[in-house]
């Protein structure tokens, strides 16, 4: 019971995973930019947006290491 729940956190961090990476911007603009990420970004650099956005990415990719790391441990 316990693997089948780490199974589903793990497909669901990797769907989100996948969904966080595709919202960042690269070189020219991203869809970061449609909620206001781009009125200050020429002065600060890299915007309130951005920052949140790469704390949600760094959050659900711990969450998808972890769950990765226990599903190991339990299917050996």
């Amino acid at each position: 019971m316990l693997t089948w729940v780490f199974i589903i956190i793990e497909a669901l961090s990797a769907l989100a995973l996948a969904f966080l990476v595709l919202l960042h911007s690269g070189k020219g603009g991203g869809i970061s930019d449609l909620m206001g990420g781009s009125l200050g970004a020429t002065a600060a650099g890299s915007t309130v947006v951005e920052k949140n956005l790469d704390r949600m990415t760094v959050a659900v990719a711990l969450v998808f290491t972890f769950a990765t790391l226990v599903l190991d441990l339990r299917l050996q």
